[in-house]
């Protein structure tokens, strides 16, 4: 007993003596004295082993020395809590360092502009995965195993047995929507494909696309025709010429590509459009009741149109660009002269 006295005065006494000019003293102050693992808290654990006629005497010693090095703490933190930081030779009043804003990438622009023309019809956006397996990418769209068709589009296959591919278009998110069984659809499906083509300044071995599908009740190829007129003008202008060409894709019957009227050349025939006066900016068509039923469902009670078109041509003629390389090397000079306009 005689012994825990004296070792309580030594405390008292250091903690008078203790001095801190920074918070960090002030910290180790508080972590040595009065922490969970501190010696005020050990101090206090030696009530256990006083006798019980005089716990309550040492009780009150307890807790005044408890009280000591609170008050200790609290002066020293008042105390270092008015030293005033270094002065800064900053003037605080001057102007911030410019930095330069960013832009869209034109690709984004043009993706962007025809998501909010179809969004307008109704068109809601759907995703899909970039690595697809054969029957999602070939064969749910009427391609077969060994089909000609297949021919028409060079593919970089990841796997084979089973066969998994980087996707050549974004018809495989409308397959997987038609899974769903959620009808009525009314999707657009923005993405980037890829197909195994030699990169020139006209073509790439990486693109992007935007497909639609619409499928419910009583859909015909009037509808499909005046929702692609819509967009169109809204693309290009009210002044714009629009015309369908009968065309063949496995997976839509009938189907159709649509030309604009050259916007360059005004239709007089130019290089860009090999003198034609005529530009082709998509194809479209109705859904081939084989698609409808591989997806489960029933083509004599559903119909639907699909269409697709490339962004890099939209973008191309907006911007008058002559190299579609130019939009992946990522060149600042390139980018910066693009706005969020479009």
């Amino acid at each position: 007993m005689e012994e825990l006295l004296k070792q309580i005065q030594d405390h008292k006494s250091e903690i008078k003596a203790f001095t801190a000019t920074d918070e960090k003293a002030v910290e180790e102050f508080r972590i040595k004295w009065l922490g969970t693992k501190g010696l005020v808290k050990t101090i206090m654990g030696e009530m256990k082993n006083v006798p019980n006629e005089k716990k309550k005497e040492f009780g009150q010693i307890l807790n005044e020395f408890k009280q000591f090095a609170e008050t200790k703490y609290e002066e020293l933190r008042s105390s270092t809590s008015n030293f005033k930081p270094q002065t800064s030779n900053i003037d605080l009043t001057l102007p911030g360092d410019i930095i330069p804003v960013g832009t869209r990438h034109p690709i984004s622009l043009m993706t962007n502009r025809i998501i909010s023309i179809f969004q307008r019809l109704g068109f809601a956006v759907a995703e899909g995965p970039e690595i697809e397996d054969d029957w999602h990418n070939f064969t749910a769209l009427n391609l077969p195993e060994h089909h000609p068709a297949r021919d028409m589009q060079d593919t970089f296959y990841v796997q084979q047995n089973p066969d998994w591919l980087l996707r050549t278009h974004t018809s495989n998110i409308q397959i997987r929507e038609m899974q769903k069984g959620k009808l009525p659809i009314r999707i657009i499906c923005p993405g980037r494909v890829y197909r195994n083509e030699t990169v020139s300044a006209r073509s790439h071995c990486f693109f992007h696309q935007v497909e639609g599908l619409y499928i419910d009740e009583n859909v015909s190829f009037a509808d499909l025709k005046q929702t692609l007129y819509f967009f169109a003008k809204e693309m290009y202008g009210s002044d714009v010429k629009i015309r369908f060409r009968p065309s063949y894709f496995p997976f839509t019957e009938p189907s159709a590509e649509m030309d604009i009227s050259c916007m360059l050349c005004k239709g007089a025939g130019c290089n860009v459009c090999k003198k034609t006066g005529w530009l082709e900016i998509l194809g479209s068509g109705m859904v081939h009741p084989n698609v409808l039923a591989n997806c489960g469902i029933d083509p004599n009670k559903y119909t639907g149109f699909a269409f697709g078109m490339g962004i890099e041509r939209p973008a191309l003629l907006k911007y008058g660009i002559n190299d579609i390389r130019l939009f992946s090397e990522n060149d600042v000079r390139f980018l910066k002269q693009f706005t969020s306009a479009v």
